[in-house]
C-alpha cells in the first residue's frame, strides 16, 4: 500500500508499466575541422534517435510514453565523438502495447547506427515494471476513511502516471496506490512541486492520506469479511490483467 503527492486527488490512478535502456553508438573519432570525414559521428547516431522517436509521437497510442537523454555526448567540439550514452524509458498501460513500442524504439536505435555507419548497443534494465493492478475493495476502504478528512476523490479522472515497482507488487498481493493532492495545482517532479512537497502546508494533506492508510490497514486486519472480499477480488483480476 502506497500514496503519492499529486496536483489532484485520484484513487485507482493508471500507472504504466516500463522498460528503460542504455543506448551506447560506437563510432570513429577525427579531428572535426582537419578531417572530419574520417569519423563516425556517434553523437549523429544519438541526435537521430532523439529526433526520430520525436516523430514516432504523433504515431503513438495516447498512454504511450517514450522519453530520453543524452548522457554523455563527446568530450570536445573539434572531436568527432566516437562513443555516445543515452538513457531512455518507454512506457505503455499493457504488457502487449510495450512489447509493440519497445520493438518499434529497437528498429530507432538499429536505424540511427546504419544511417551513421557506427555500432550500437542496448542494455535493458533486468526488472521492468509493470503496470498498476489495483484493488478496488482496498481502495474503497481508502476513499471511506479520506471522505472522513474531508476528501473528494472525482468519479473520473483521465490523466497517466508514471510508473513503480508498485506494478510487480500488485501483481503478487492485493495493492493500492492512490494519488493525493499536495495543497496546491501543481506538477510532480517540478520545481515548484518540489518546494510544495517540503512545506507546512503539504504536511496537512500528507498526514491525512497516512492516517487513511492506516485505518485501511486496521480495518484489513480486524475484519475477516473483508479481506477474504479482497482476495477474491484479487484472484479474479489478475486471471485477467493485461497490464
Amino acid at each position: 500500500m502506497m500514496v503519492h503527492p499529486a496536483y489532484h486527488n485520484d484513487l485507482e490512478p493508471v500507472i504504466l508499466g516500463v522498460d528503460m535502456c542504455e543506448v551506447e553508438f560506437q563510432g570513429k573519432a577525427a579531428h572535426a575541422a582537419c578531417g572530419p570525414w574520417e569519423g563516425l559521428n556517434a553523437l549523429d547516431a544519438a541526435v537521430a534517435v532523439y529526433q526520430n522517436i520525436a516523430l514516432y509521437r504523433q504515431q503513438m497510442k495516447p498512454d504511450w510514453r517514450v522519453h530520453g537523454v543524452i548522457l554523455n555526448g563527446g568530450a570536445k567540439p573539434n572531436i568527432i565523438p566516437d562513443c555516445t550514452v543515452s538513457s531512455y524509458f518507454i512506457r505503455a498501460r499493457t504488457i502487449s502495447d510495450l512489447a509493440v513500442l519497445k520493438a518499434n524504439i529497437l528498429e530507432i536505435f538499429h536505424s540511427a547506427a546504419e544511417a551513421t555507419g557506427c555500432t550500437v548497443k542496448v542494455t535493458w534494465e533486468e526488472n521492468p515494471y509493470t503496470g498498476m493492478m489495483h484493488s478496488s475493495a482496498m481502495a474503497c476502504l481508502y476513499k471511506t476513511f479520506s471522505a472522513g478528512e474531508g476528501v473528494i476523490f472525482p468519479d473520473f479522472t483521465v490523466s497517466v502516471s508514471g510508473s513503480t515497482d508498485m506494478g510487480n507488487v500488485s501483481l503478487e498481493v492485493p495493492s493500492i496506490h492512490p494519488k493525493f493532492f499536495a495543497g496546491q495545482p501543481l506538477m510532480i517532479h517540478s520545481r515548484d512541486f518540489q518546494r510544495l512537497a517540503g512545506s507546512p502546508e503539504a504536511q496537512r494533506y500528507t498526514l491525512i492520506a497516512a492516517k487513511a492508510m492506516a485505518l485501511t490497514c486496521v480495518e484489513l486486519f480486524t475484519n475477516r469479511q473483508i479481506r477474504d472480499q479482497v482476495l477474491h477480488e484479487f484472484t479474479l483480476r489478475k486471471a485477467t490483467f493485461t497490464g
